[in-house]
């Protein structure tokens, strides 16, 4: 599975009782995205993007929350002059799950 394969896949409902996704099923996925980080304690996934200026980091933060809002699984989101860091975790699993890496892929190509 490629990060194209999880591109075209659209975020579940998240519902009680969701387990998160175990570690070596995390790194497969992983595999599958360029530029994002795993947590140390391996419950987030985050990627900082680069901007010269403000404005940029506000149209990057505003692009992530539209798509968090599209699919229904939000990213925290912080920006400043010249950065906009996005971060996915599944808060009802305490953890990752796919909903995480579908949106990380939506992500990315979206911004490529």
């Amino acid at each position: 599975m490629s990060s194209s394969d999880l591109f075209s896949n659209e975020c579940e409902p998240c519902k009680g009782g969701v387990a998160p996704l175990a570690a070596e099923a995390v790194g497969v996925l992983m595999a599958q995205l360029e530029d994002w980080v795993l947590s140390d304690d391996g419950t987030t996934i985050r990627r900082r993007f680069a901007f010269k200026g403000f404005l940029k980091s506000v149209e990057m933060a505003n692009l992530a929350a539209w798509l968090g809002n599209k699919q229904g699984h939000h990213p925290d989101i912080s920006f400043g002059w010249g950065y906009c860091e996005v971060a996915f975790t599944t808060h009802e699993a305490g953890g990752l799950t796919r909903n995480d890496f579908i949106c990380a892929a939506k992500l990315d190509t979206l911004v490529a």
